[in-house]
């Protein structure tokens, strides 16, 4: 893998508004129509954070809800992979668009289920569908984008993606109120937007063509190098913490007295956040060491989620969200940037799909275990979640040795 990532992640660049806002003004169309999709479909993820509430007014308990949403990390565990090998081998455009129409499909079929099987296999075949697209649209920006403008990129990625997550959840609690039933419709509908966007408004064949290699090698390739296995490790132990603002965090505001509409504004404000704020603290933390900067970001998520453990009005719920997400908006462009650099031009897809792979597989146990530990001490899930944020920061703050892995173009 790349030698030049820790620098290129790193780079130094002028101030906010003759750097980040240069940079902005000389990405390519195609990356400005991908940040148009995005902000699509993320303003129409309604089903998934509003799955336990779903879940439990039909009768199901909070531990079939957790193993619902656990049943979404292993469709996002097939996506991880699948979806990489997608974007590397039938190109990122033609991933993308199979990922939108076939998510429209799983989210009209979820929206009929009404027995626990038939609920676990379709919100896994969601999972699958609705993420295929992840890794294909990670792996464009980073072909479309030179390395030194990258973090840039994906924070402008984020803000495309959390402003829509600003206004999605908080329109969904208000549909919720009124019928579920109109979530399932309006999640279909923006993936099929996204879907013709995709199919008419992206560049065609921007893949790796040459480079048709297996998995095999893919993992080769990343077990090699040290900086990637300790960025995946520390990975795995954030996600699932991240991963409780879907699941347990909605049954905590509930219970603490407030609506699923107080829940959806709350996570709402997450995205309000990242859109007013990701910018300028990419102007920083550009310049700064990326294993630093993704340490400081992982104790803010951990710490913002052990703050729930204190936090039972509306006040102190709203500085839990504002905590954990200054870490992410510090962490998160820094690390898909990160990876776009270790990464060989002619696996970025499949390196992309690793990275989501460790956060499928935390999906996948995470707010399932967390609804266990929930339902016996909400107190004792949130100090946990404090720990593995400690955990993790620490994992990445290890210095290891960079072993240069040759692109095998």
């Amino acid at each position: 893998m790349n030698q030049n990532a820790n620098t290129a992640s790193g780079v130094a660049g002028p101030p906010l508004a003759a750097g980040t806002l240069a940079t902005l003004r000389n990405l390519p169309r195609p990356v400005w129509i991908l940040f148009a999709g995005t902000f699509l479909n993320k303003f129409g993820t309604f089903v998934i954070p509003f799955l336990a509430l779903y879940m439990t007014r039909l009768g199901f308990s909070t531990t079939q809800a957790g193993l619902a949403i656990g049943a979404y990390g292993v469709g996002l565990l097939a996506a991880s992979t699948l979806g990489g090998h997608l974007a590397d081998t039938i190109g990122r455009r033609k991933t993308i668009v199979l990922s939108m129409f076939s998510a429209a499909v799983a989210m009209l079929l979820l929206s009929q289920a009404r027995t626990f099987t038939s609920i676990v296999l379709l919100t896994a075949l969601a999972g699958l569908t609705g993420d295929l697209y992840r890794p294909a649209s990670s792996a464009l920006l980073a072909d479309l984008v030179p390395a030194e403008q990258r973090v840039t990129a994906f924070a402008a990625l984020r803000v495309a993606f959390n402003a829509g997550w600003a206004f999605g959840p908080a329109t969904a609690g208000f549909l919720a109120a009124h019928s579920f039933f109109w979530l399932f419709v309006g999640d279909a509908v923006t993936s099929a937007l996204f879907g013709v966007v995709a199919l008419t408004a992206l560049p065609r064949g921007i893949r790796k063509s040459e480079a048709n290699g297996h998995w095999a090698e893919a993992f080769r390739l990343a077990a090699r190098d040290r900086r990637f296995l300790q960025l995946l490790a520390a990975s795995w132990l954030i996600a699932p913490v991240f991963f409780q603002m879907n699941s347990t965090f909605a049954l905590h505001v509930t219970k603490s007295g407030f609506s699923a509409a107080a829940y959806g504004a709350l996570i709402s404000m997450n995205g309000v956040l990242v859109v007013l704020f990701e910018f300028p603290l990419t102007s920083i933390t550009r310049k700064l060491s990326p294993r630093r900067v993704m340490a400081v970001g992982y104790l803010l998520i951990g710490g913002g989620f052990a703050f729930n453990a204190i936090s039972h009005s509306l006040a102190t719920l709203a500085g839990s969200i504002i905590i954990l997400t200054f870490g992410e908006m510090i962490a998160m462009p820094v690390s898909a940037a990160y990876v776009a650099e270790l990464a060989p031009a002619n696996y970025r897809g499949r390196c992309m799909g690793l990275l989501g792979l460790a956060w499928a597989l935390a999906l996948a146990c995470g707010p399932s275990l967390g609804m266990i530990l929930f339902e016996r001490s909400a107190t004792t899930l949130w100090i946990a979640c404090g720990g593995l944020g400690v955990l993790a920061a620490l994992i990445i703050s290890l210095k290891v040795e960079a072993r240069a892995i040759p692109s095998s173009e």
